[in-house]
């Protein structure tokens, strides 16, 4: 299998210099993915309208590089406040239930104001 790079048509891949995602072999990078609706270019208010639009795009990119969620071996989640935690983890995990991927959230600031989580996963395909 040859290096394929996925993008989502979003204006930042372009400008930051960066791909949704990279596989190479048995493996995929998906990069951190925020809850923009990239077909409009909005980003709802909730976060967990945020969360189901990042996973969405993870799992979309992931397909797109010939992976399912189910090769998913690792999972970050980047929130900005802890409390956002018991918002996120019921839809990541109706998502990751089943595959229950290696995981850690982590605190922290986004770069634009009204994201408020941004996912990233590392996948293998399983032997």
């Amino acid at each position: 299998m040859t290096r394929k790079l996925v993008s989502t048509g979003s204006p930042f891949e372009k400008v930051a210099g960066y791909s949704r995602a990279v596989a190479d072999g048995d493996w995929c990078w998906v990069s951190g993915t925020t809850g923009y609706d990239y077909a409009a270019m909005q980003m709802p208010d909730s976060v967990e309208d945020q969360t189901r639009n990042a996973m969405e795009t993870i799992r979309k990119a992931l397909a797109e590089a010939g992976f399912d969620l189910a090769d998913v071996v690792r999972a970050t989640y980047y929130v900005t406040e802890a409390g956002m935690m018991d918002t996120v983890f019921p839809v990541v995990g109706s998502y990751f239930a089943d595959i229950r991927p290696a995981a850690t959230m982590i605190v922290c600031g986004l770069v634009k104001p009204e994201m408020k989580v941004e996912i990233e996963v590392t996948a293998k395909k399983r032997g």
